[in-house]
């Protein structure tokens, strides 16, 4: 909107604009007052507008800003800065140095072993339990009579919900390799199998695997159990009218509709499984000789153990680097900009 002075009918007049050269509206002198007036207060309406929005956006996302500062990028630059120092376990700084960084390139022997173990545990639990088994169950759950299906998904979150000292609790009972163990009670009764067994000494990362993929399928089967409950039941019939079978329903109706839930799954779970450690802590304390420290729990155990603090900031700042990676990856990978493009069609 806008305002043009040009001579109407022998008089100067006033042109307002209304947005393109073709819509004008030419007002005669003595109207001019009151068209300035009454664009002023279009213009004065618009500020208060913008005011409003400038207002609600500081009121309403102004904490949480405040709280991801404070919570993510502060512990960053923190770690940055530790990172470049000799920080040991006295916390005195006596230089600053480049050191740390030599020794995750050059120095540190046991960072290769420890980095391939944490790749093989954190895809094999996330192929094996958090993406498949979730599914799997998911599916199992919503194919029973619905009551069945939410009592065993109850059941089968208690864990979850549980601490997590008391569900290790239950796994160091399980796999206790006296003949009081749960598994080798199980191997013995029913298979007649007369040497206990040691998951720990024989199998850890195994261990590791399974103590982390049944608690972290839950979520898997969570997210995938409210996905399958939002497709359309006129497409199941659809399937079944044409004489599609279980599997061929889930084959070309489900999983379909699954695309972005698993690959959601699928990023968040690849990052949860990098950066935690804490169930691996309580179980195996990453031994035996370092066959289950991963990542995480190798940075944990050089700062917090060891006293290397500025060490352990140097290797926490490539975590942070490795996780932005892999998000971008899964970002780029799964097309996850699709899932917030604005939809083509409108349903009213």
């Amino acid at each position: 909107m806008g305002l043009r002075l040009a001579p109407v009918d022998g008089s100067v007049g006033i042109g307002l604009f209304l947005g393109e050269e073709s819509s004008v509206i030419w007002i005669k002198e003595n109207d001019v007052a009151a068209v300035t007036e009454n664009d002023l207060d279009v213009r004065r309406r618009l500020r208060s507008a913008t005011w409003r929005q400038r207002t609600n956006l500081f009121i309403f996302l102004g904490p949480a800003i405040v709280l991801i500062f404070l919570l993510y990028v502060v512990p960053v630059i923190v770690d940055i800065f530790i990172s470049f120092t000799d920080m040991g376990r006295s916390l005195a700084i006596n230089e600053f140095t480049t050191k740390q960084y030599e020794k995750v390139f050059a120095g540190d022997k046991r960072l290769p072993q420890v980095i391939g173990l944490t790749f093989v545990y954190v895809f094999g639990t996330l192929a094996v339990f958090n993406v498949t088994f979730g599914l799997v169950l998911a599916i199992l759950t919503t194919a029973i009579p619905k009551t069945s299906g939410i009592f065993f998904r109850g059941v089968w979150l208690l864990p979850r919900m549980s601490p997590s000292v008391l569900y290790i609790f239950l796994w160091i009972w399980v796999i206790d390799p006296s003949e009081f163990g749960l598994l080798n009670q199980i191997l013995t009764n029913l298979f007649s199998v007369e040497k206990p067994v040691d998951l720990m000494t024989n199998a850890p990362v195994m261990l590791i695997i399974f103590s982390n993929g049944f608690i972290g399928a839950s979520m898997g089967m969570i997210i995938f159990t409210s996905a399958i409950r939002s497709i359309p039941e006129h497409l199941f019939h659809a399937a079944r009218v044409d004489g599609a079978g279980g599997l061929a329903i889930v084959r070309h109706v489900t999983l379909p509709a699954l695309r972005w839930p698993i690959s959601f799954i699928t990023i968040y779970q690849t990052l949860s499984l990098t950066v935690s450690f804490e169930y691996i802590l309580l179980l195996t304390k990453g031994g035996p000789f370092f066959d289950t420290t991963v990542y995480a729990l190798y940075i944990y155990g050089r700062a917090f153990e060891n006293g290397q603090y500025a060490y352990g900031a140097a290797l926490a700042l490539f975590l942070i680097v490795i996780g932005i990676a892999l998000a971008l990856l899964g970002w780029k990978f799964f097309d996850m900009k699709k899932l917030l493009q604005v939809p083509r069609i409108e349903v009213q």
